[in-house]
């Protein structure tokens, strides 16, 4: 079987073109369940935290330095940090973790 390139790109253009379209078509009317529309309201939020925790966890040297920073920049996000002061916060535990390690 003989790798061919562009049939691939042409299945992934297709899917994701389906992905896109049916929802459109299919659904026509205002969705009122209110499950729906919440789970629909959380799935940009969800898809972005999937995406970036395991490069959190990747991107350092170790994976505890970065599950560390991470908890950090949780905690203070939670105090009310601003996002500069969360990013700097998360850097700099990164930094010492691992000239420490």
């Amino acid at each position: 079987m003989k790798n061919n390139v562009y049939l691939y790109i042409l299945v992934m253009a297709a899917v994701t073109y389906l992905i896109r379209v049916l929802p459109l078509t299919l659904i026509r009317k205002e969705i009122k369940n209110i499950t729906i529309r919440s789970f629909l309201y959380y799935v940009p939020y969800v898809t972005l935290a999937v995406m970036t925790f395991p490069a959190i966890l990747s991107a350092t040297g170790s994976i505890w330095s970065g599950l560390i920073s991470f908890a950090v920049a949780v905690l203070l996000a939670y105090y009310g940090a601003s996002l500069f002061k969360v990013s700097v916060g998360a850097c700099l535990t990164v930094f010492i973790l691992e000239l420490i390690m």
